[in-house]
């Protein structure tokens, strides 16, 4: 027999490619294929070989990235039907099948997710796998078992179940020591659009990476490069959607009085003003909201309306944000006018 003979009984042209290549002991045996003629298959200069422990390559030679991924998956991953993989469905040949209760993350879930800071599949060392806390699952070869009360839902990147962004990049931030590496993976995060700082900072607080003194400086530099990123989509919404131009990045005080608060815009006639929202999920994160309500309580007290905005809103829905500052000023010419205040750049 070769890795090009087919498995009898059942022959293997219900399989996906992928499964002609990498299939567990059970699958092997569900095609006729025992224990000791696996052995005999996988011995040392054979054509075929155990990547994993139950999870056999039907050729020699190394494994390409995409067979280490899915060899990783079968290891991990509870057999919906002993020895038989999950199939695709009517007209979905090419599907691939499901792997429940597992997923990739850390840097190979990076590299699906098209990171360039991400190294290519092939050069790691190990491919980490999320499972549930209560998985009775050791490491084994090039996997790395990592567990989680809570599975978050995984992404289909072509067929591989992947862990969210956040998540995966605080399990790639876990392992790794290089300042450089984390600032490059936290910044493409934002640049590249994949997630807002904030979901990621949450990320790294649930996993208690906030104390390692390389992750915080990396973690200020992304908060900053989201208020930048914030910015710019707020000029562009400003512009783009035909609202009056305001007084940008401006400090309020009351005349021979106390400073008022930093805004990111604001229009003096109207007395509307918007204020970016990159607060990061942080332990501070109840004291610094208080502040901001605190802030907002006292311009409206003062008759000046304050409008909120995230920066996940701006990426997403910036045409609903635009209407909600275009009825602000709309409104304004019902209120009473606002109390005067001295506009300062800041």
């Amino acid at each position: 027999m070769t890795h090009n003979t087919p498995l009898s009984p059942r022959p293997l042209r219900h399989l996906s490619e992928i499964h002609r290549r990498v299939m567990t002991a059970a699958q092997l045996k569900s095609h006729g294929v025992g224990t000791a003629e696996m052995n005999e298959q996988c011995r040392p200069g054979g054509p075929w070989q155990q990547l994993l422990p139950g999870v056999v390559l039907l050729h020699p030679g190394p494994p390409t990235g995409e067979e280490r991924l899915h060899a990783a998956l079968m290891y991990a991953s509870r057999e919906r039907t002993p020895g038989v993989p999950a199939q695709p469905n009517a007209g979905e040949e090419h599907a691939a099948p499901a792997y429940p209760e597992v997923m990739i993350t850390g840097l190979a879930a990076l590299t699906l997710h098209g990171f360039s800071a991400a190294p290519p599949l092939t050069a790691l060392d190990t491919v980490d796998v999320l499972v549930p806390r209560m998985r009775r699952l050791r490491s084994a070869g090039c996997t790395r078992i990592l567990r989680t009360a809570a599975l978050p839902t995984p992404r289909q990147v072509t067929g591989i179940p992947v862990a969210p962004v956040p998540r995966a990049l605080a399990d790639a931030v876990a392992e790794l020591t290089d300042a450089s590496a984390v600032r490059r993976l936290l910044t493409e995060a934002v640049r590249g659009g994949h997630c807002e700082p904030a979901s990621v900072v949450r990320e790294l607080n649930q996993a208690k990476l906030l104390g390692r003194p390389h992750v915080v400086d990396a973690v200020d530099s992304l908060l900053a490069e989201g208020r930048a990123i914030a910015e710019d989509r707020l000029y562009a919404m400003v512009h783009e959607h035909g609202l009056p131009d305001p007084v940008w990045n401006v400090d309020l005080r009351l005349p021979g009085g106390p400073h008022l608060g930093g805004l990111d815009a604001y229009w003096p006639e109207q007395a509307v003003a918007v204020e970016l929202d990159t607060r990061a999920p942080r332990q501070e994160e109840d004291a610094l909201w208080s502040e901001y309500a605190r802030k907002r309580e006292t311009l409206e007290r003062l008759g000046i309306t304050v409008v909120h905005i995230t920066p996940k809103k701006l990426r997403d829905g910036t045409e609903q944000q635009a209407a909600v500052v275009r009825t602000a000023l709309m409104a304004a010419a019902d209120r009473d006018p606002a109390a005067y205040v001295v506009v300062l750049p800041r």
